[in-house]
């Protein structure tokens, strides 16, 4: 018997089920509902309810709370791939007079500008958001908490600013162009600023009883990109492709990227627990794996979600209580458990269809000193270059067109590889932001700083 390319093996499909029917069941959830994305399709969908004979499916809609910011990220970043703005620019030079216009626009996306987690006194999830009209009001009279820029500090204040900032510069409601730019693009459908019928309801669970009743829901208004949005498995799960793939429709592949590289720095429970954050997206390090995406939660809902990209695994958890099932935590054991049961295969290696020769002139060994390095070629143009011993700085570089290569990653990130020749043409030697890598250790025939012993190498004396 064979199994479809997209299917999912029976005993996968069961660990799904379990996992999801036990964070039900502990966290004593009215209802949870999940999805698992696999290969940029869904290919697992799964729902458990206290209801008997009722099941919600994947197009009910829950409230998804701060899973609203990775929106609102979005938006933000298209602005700065069109050049309207630079993360580097100050709040203050496109939206003056919040008392806040030190931070500046990657701050505010990475929860590092200082300011206040919540909005002043009332509790701003459970009061209507028109006690909250003005930003003055969701500031309040000291908006800081810390120094600007010095430490990771969730505030969701940060990202009314963000919203706020999207709309003085498209000059329209926040909701308005998140629906044009992003969701009406990638067919989010289901997902909205108020619930669309079917949703599911929001429920307290009482802590000592199996007893429960309904949270009020409301309008968040000015904290509404924030927070505000509801939608369906189905509906992220797009979303989920889109974080991992890009879209150029709304954002490039190598704009998510950035979304998902680290921006913050980390507290020291936080780098315990191996947890970061990058441009509105939570970093997560689980089980050997790196998983990004974002949890959510406003009174009577819970959501995780939780893609891990080098898998080309996600997994979406939604549910309907205050406080019960960790999404986010349920959310990477779908994912886990979908990697671990069926790796992904990988592509057939193949050749590369042409090749430059002055690059393949520089690939094999070198030498950082005495330190043995490989350079090796990859079939995209870029190079790799990796410590032979397996110990020391690694990266990856991307090919600049010109005969040079950028850093990716790691020690080298934006510095600049290139091949240094002599007049005869032939390479001399590699320059890594400074560093001299030559084919020998200490090459004689290359610049070396400091220069080489006059007698050479030699033993014990």
């Amino acid at each position: 018997m064979t199994t479809p390319q997209d299917d999912l093996l029976p005993a996968t499909r069961r660990a799904l089920l379990h996992r999801i029917a036990v964070a039900q069941t502990e966290g004593r959830a009215p209802s949870l509902v999940a999805a698992v994305v696999r290969g940029g399709e869904t290919v697992w969908n799964g729902a458990r309810t206290s209801v008997d004979g009722h099941g919600p499916d994947e197009n009910v809609q829950y409230r998804i709370g701060s899973i609203t910011k990775t929106f609102t990220a979005v938006l933000v970043l298209r602005l700065r791939d069109e050049g309207v703005l630079g993360l580097g620019d100050a709040l203050e030079k496109h939206l003056p007079g919040t008392g806040a216009g030190e931070v500046t626009i990657a701050e505010l996306l990475a929860h590092t500008g200082g300011l206040a987690a919540e909005s002043p006194a009332p509790w701003w999830e459970r009061t209507p958001g028109s006690l909250r009209p003005e930003l003055s009001d969701v500031l309040g009279e000291k908006p800081f908490r810390h120094p600007v820029g010095r430490r990771h500090h969730y505030s969701n204040p940060g990202y009314t600013l963000l919203g706020a900032l999207v709309e003085e510069l498209r000059g329209a409601p926040w909701e308005q162009l998140l629906r044009r730019e992003v969701l009406e693009p990638l067919g989010l459908q289901r997902t909205s600023g108020r619930p669309q019928a079917p949703h599911a309801g929001g429920w307290a669970v009482h802590p000592w009883a199996d007893v429960m009743m309904p949270e009020p829901v409301q309008d968040l208004g000015r904290m509404a990109p924030a927070g505000q949005l509801w939608s369906t498995t189905a509906d992220l799960a797009r979303f989920a492709v889109f974080l991992i793939r890009g879209d150029d429709r709304v954002l490039s592949a190598e704009s998510v990227r950035e979304m998902r590289t680290p921006a913050a720095p980390p507290e020291a429970a936080e780098l315990a627990a191996g947890a970061a954050y990058g441009l509105g997206m939570q970093i997560l390090h689980r089980d050997g794996r790196t998983l990004v995406g974002h949890s959510g939660s406003l009174p009577g809902f819970l959501a995780g979600l939780a893609i891990g990209v080098e898998d080309d695994v996600a997994a979406v958890v939604l549910s309907n209580c205050t406080s019960g099932p960790p999404a986010l935590t349920v959310a990477a054991d779908l994912v886990r458990i979908v990697a671990e049961a069926e790796p992904r295969i990988p592509e057939p290696w193949r050749p590369m269809t042409e090749v430059d020769g002055s690059v393949m002139e520089l690939v094999g060994q070198w030498y950082w000193g005495t330190q043995a390095f490989g350079l090796r070629l990859a079939a995209d143009g870029d190079v790799a270059l990796e410590p032979l011993s397996g110990i020391g700085r690694r990266a990856r570089f991307r090919a600049n067109g010109d005969g040079t290569w950028t850093g990716l990653d790691g020690y080298y990130a934006g510095e600049l590889l290139r091949a240094v020749r002599r007049p005869d043409g032939s390479v001399s030697h590699l320059d890594l932001g400074s560093f001299v890598f030559t084919r020998q250790p200490y090459d004689e025939g290359a610049p070396v700083p400091g220069g080489v012993d006059p007698e050479g190498w030699r033993g014990i004396q």
